[in-house]
């Protein structure tokens, strides 16, 4: 590691999805970090986030004196750093589709993200969504049923246990749980269900969620 410690730069828990994904990686891998958290909805946010990062987004890693500043980069950047910690999948096999289907979400899934932004703990069941959104919700099921019927045998996440991918669609599932009336009419044979509650039962996923609430109390 470039320097001392960590320090990840992260927007609101409420709404930046993005920043869910290195958080709960680091804090589900036991790797620590100082975290330090800018309001996106404040004013002055551009300036505050240009003092962490040229990019003038979050997330940001500082890893001593490097930085760090995308998410899936992030990840894999802790992947190399703390092998022990198993990120990826161990099984080649299952450690490339747990890379491409982390890519397929980092790089698609557009209209679901433009459409469905992350609001952590609303609830705002929809009938329909829209056909692009539809078509990304339906290839988004089908994934998941196919990793974990694959892959999952031996625990309740994609690849069995918490990996770089679950990081990754983390958002996705609170998405899922704000917007999506029926999962099952988009295919769901009760997979994405299972594993929507899982990624949920997570004490990370309960500790951000509490973070949120916080970040709604204080207005």
């Amino acid at each position: 590691m470039a320097g001392d410690g960590y320090r990840l730069v992260i927007g609101n828990k409420y709404t930046s999805s993005w920043s869910l994904r290195p958080w709960l990686a680091m804090k589900e891998a036991g790797i620590p970090f100082t975290e330090v958290r800018i309001n996106l909805r404040a004013p002055d946010k551009t300036e505050q986030i240009l003092a962490h990062s040229p990019a003038g987004k979050v997330p940001v890693l500082w890893a001593g004196d490097l930085m760090i500043w995308d998410s899936l980069a992030i990840l894999e950047y802790l992947a190399e750093q703390h092998p022990d910690k198993g990120l990826w999948p161990s099984d080649p096999d299952a450690r490339a589709i747990a890379r491409a289907a982390s890519a397929e979400m980092h790089s698609g899934f557009v209209p679901l993200r433009e459409h469905c932004p992350m609001k952590f703990l609303a609830t705002e069941r929809q009938a329909e969504q829209g056909e692009a959104v539809e078509a990304n919700i339906r290839r988004i099921v089908a994934l998941w049923r196919e990793c974990r019927q694959r892959f999952g045998a031996d625990g309740p996440f994609l690849f069995s246990r918490f990996s770089i991918a679950d990081a990754m669609y983390a958002p996705v599932a609170s998405r899922f749980r704000t917007y999506v009336a029926d999962l099952g009419a988009f295919g769901d044979d009760g997979t994405a269900a299972a594993y929507i509650e899982a990624l949920f039962a997570l004490s990370a996923m309960k500790v951000w969620g509490e973070g949120a609430r916080q970040e709604l109390a204080a207005g």
